[in-house]
Order: structure tokens, then sequence, then C-alpha cells
């Protein structure tokens, strides 16, 4: 299958510390690709490398031809990548509506002058991106809690919410980081049947850091393990379940 993403040889020191040493793999279109690995493995680093929360020491991140190792955060989504994050980051005042709205954000191009009067193509533009909101308020069945403040919902409600934003960018690629971190069980089913719908519904490429063994193993078609910040093992969950190098990293042995 074709790559959406790319690393190669991908590194990452703060200082004499060796965060991500030469990681390199692919993730096909259309999949459902998991980090996975014991504390202190690196996982986040390598998210937040993908992110461009921070550049690469050395090696290459390529995303749909475009090589995002130096890129800019705020360019991200214009490329087509959203993310989640393993601490909420939403706006617990602003209603699910108003949080929604702020993915679409870098899609918005009116002038200052037409957004103040709200004429022409603010009106034009604010009228498609409610109507792209109520489609993901609708896929992720919140119709009943569009009005009210996230700070208010559950926890596992709050964290759908940051999906729907995340969504609503309009990625070719999402970034889960720890998505169902915890969650009860009804809650991670549900987010497990969202992802899956995600991909197949909506045709989007999916990459998780999970440390929910259960989830990366039902959903997921391959699976990428760290351990010290290198990359051990990559394969199909059956063949990752099965690895002698994953079940000593797990459980500690040498």
């Amino acid at each position: 299958m074709t790559p959406l993403l790319t690393l190669e040889n991908v590194t990452r020191k703060f200082g004499d510390l060796m965060a991500v040493d030469s990681v390199g793999f692919s993730v096909p279109k259309g999949s459902i690709y998991s980090v996975i690995g014991p504390n202190g493995a690196g996982k986040t680093t390598l998210f937040n490398l993908i992110s461009a929360l921070f550049p690469t020491t050395s090696g290459t991140i390529d995303f749909d031809g475009h090589p995002i190792h130096r890129a800019k955060t705020h360019h991200l989504a214009g490329y087509g990548i959203g993310r989640t994050f393993q601490n909420l980051a939403i706006f617990s005042h602003a209603t699910v509506v108003e949080n929604l709205l702020v993915g679409l954000h870098h899609k918005l191009s009116a002038t200052p002058v037409s957004a103040a009067f709200f004429w022409g193509p603010a009106r034009r533009e604010e009228i498609k991106a409610r109507q792209q909101v109520e489609k993901i308020i609708d896929f992720l069945e919140i119709e009943h809690l569009r009005d009210i403040p996230v700070g208010l919902l559950s926890y596992g409600l709050q964290k759908r919410v940051e999906l729907g934003r995340a969504l609503a960018i309009g990625p070719k690629l999402l970034l889960l980081d720890e998505m169902v971190s915890g969650m009860n069980s009804e809650e991670t089913e549900d987010i497990a049947r969202f992802v899956l719908d995600i991909r197949e519904e909506l045709g989007i490429t999916i990459v998780m850091v999970e440390h929910d063994m259960g989830i990366v193993m039902d959903i997921s078609d391959r699976v990428a393990v760290l351990n010290h910040g290198s990359l051990i093992a990559e394969g199909t969950p059956a063949e990752i379940s099965s690895n002698t190098a994953v079940i000593h990293a797990y459980l500690g042995q040498d």
C-alpha cells in the first residue's frame, strides 16, 4: 500500500539524552497504525516530532509528499494532520459547537471588515463551517450536547469533543495520543468504534500512541514497538504479540 507517512532514521536528542534513536517506519494510507512501548520508551517524543512541536536532531519525516521534520506546527493543519493530546486540550467554558468550530479556523479566509459586519464571504464561510460541525456532531453522536459547555461533560465525552475538533480540521492523518487513557470499558469501546468508523467511513489514516493493549490488538493493522527510544519490532498485531523482544521489553527482562 502507498505510504502516507514515512519516518527515516528519526533521531531526537535532548543534551546527552537520546530520546528517539534512528526510528524508521511507514504508515500506509487508510490504515490504523499503533505505536506502543513501556513508559519512557519515547512514544510521546516521537509523536511530538511528527506533530512538529520540535524538530528532529537528524533523520526525515515525510507526510504526503511534504517534508515535515522542519515544518512549523501551525502549518500541519493545512497539510492535513489533526491531533488529540494525552492531557485534554479543550476550551472548557465554550460549548461543544464552539470547540469544534476552532478546528475549522485555518480554513477561514474572510477579511476583518467582512467578518466584523458578517456579510459576504464571512457569512458564507460561517454557514459552511457550521454545516461541517453539525456533520461531526452527528457522526460522534453528541447532538444532545451541542450547546453545553464542554467543562460540564464527563471525561469520556470531553475526549470525544476533542476528537471532533481534530476531525473538523479535515485531516488526511489523525494522530491520537493515549485516546482511551482514563476511560472506563464502555467509553473505550465507544472510542474504538469511532476510530474504526473514521477509517472506514471518512477514509482517514490513523496513528495511535496507546497503552491499552486490548484496543491496539483489536483494531490496528500494524504496530510499531519502541523501547529506550529505539524501534525493536514492527508488524501485524499477531506478529507483535508473539515477538520475544517485545515480551522482554514489557516484562523488564534482559
